[in-house]
């Protein structure tokens, strides 16, 4: 019951945190681009969701971006801690909408086990089958975020691990030079660690498991302390940052994980015009882009804010 109240106490709290835009922020009174003003936005108080890390708080300030320049007045509710709290928030009405992953929603929210390698086939299998769920996919952008194994290039170079076989072959000899560094989620999800490990066939013994908060990953695998190799995204800017090595996946276990719009599916049907601003936005976030806009935050401190506002103007979405 303790841990229940906790969960609850935390969601309501990240919720409370967000804000509408204000006056001093870099989204506020955005010129006029590609977008256009839509008179049926016209002050909608859209609430626009995300989760804890610096690639969602970059989609979501690109959300709300593109939305007051479409007319609306969007609410900021990003920065919420975990997939499960931001999904909830969506399905119970406390958000309107966020950038979720085809992947994460077809593995961890529709409980599918085995992923669909077409992305636009597991895009449509998501959108069709989350219906039920009262949730309506748009704007899927090419980008890959999946998950990945990188080593730190010394032990790469040492241990001669280039692919996923070989580090779970590396687990098998020697487990203390694959000692690994994870994040909560990674460690538990079934697109994470314990499905890569059945699908590998190891078991790497827990001493050799840091489980580490995902941003203290990166510079702890640059380091090779604690760990050789470490949970990474694979669109994210510390990757190269760091110059991490990035195993190559030979079995093909981590699904596609393209970021899409989802949203309540009352919110979708009341303003539909919506579709259209988002999807020329998600056209031009392939994987390259995605991966450089993440490096500005992650590796350089530009604020998401910033970002998300520089890009959509450098785009010619907002003026």
């Amino acid at each position: 019951m303790r841990r229940t109240t906790a969960v609850v106490l935390a969601f309501v709290t990240a919720l409370a945190a967000g804000c509408t835009i204000g006056k001093d922020q870099p989204g506020a009174g955005v010129g006029e681009g590609s977008i256009k003003k839509i008179d049926a936005l016209s002050g909608a108080q859209l609430r626009v969701g995300s989760k804890e890390f610096d690639e969602q708080l970059l989609l979501g300030q690109i959300a709300l971006v593109a939305l007051q320049a479409a007319g609306a007045s969007p609410q900021d509710k990003t920065n919420i801690t975990g997939s499960s709290n931001v999904r909830q928030a969506l399905t119970s009405g406390a958000v309107d909408l966020y950038w979720e992953y085809t992947g994460t929603a077809w593995i961890s929210y529709l409980h599918e086990t085995k992923p669909i390698a077409d992305a636009q086939a597991q895009y449509d299998a998501v959108k069709e089958a989350d219906a039920a769920n009262g949730v309506t996919w748009w704007a899927r952008s090419p980008a890959n975020d999946t998950y990945a194994i990188a080593g730190n290039p010394a032990v790469v170079e040492r241990t001669g691990v280039k692919t996923i076989s070989d580090y779970a072959a590396l687990v098998k000899r020697d487990p203390a030079a694959a000692s690994t560094c994870m994040g909560p989620e990674f460690k538990s999800r079934d697109d994470g660690f314990p499905g890569l490990a059945r699908a590998y066939g190891f078991t790497l013994p827990e001493p050799q498991v840091h489980l580490l908060n995902d941003a203290v990953v990166y510079p702890s695998v640059g380091k090779g302390d604690p760990c050789g190799f470490g949970s990474v995204a694979s669109t994210d800017g510390r990757v190269a940052g760091q110059k991490l090595t990035v195993l190559e996946d030979d079995k093909h276990f981590f699904p596609t994980y393209n970021p899409a719009i989802s949203i309540a599916a009352g919110v979708a049907r009341k303003y539909p015009q919506l579709e259209q601003v988002f999807t020329p936005i998600a056209a031009k976030l392939d994987t390259a882009t995605l991966t450089d806009l993440n490096k500005k935050v992650s590796v350089d401190g530009q604020k998401p804010a910033t970002v998300a506002h520089d890009w959509l103007k450098a785009a010619g979405f907002i003026g």
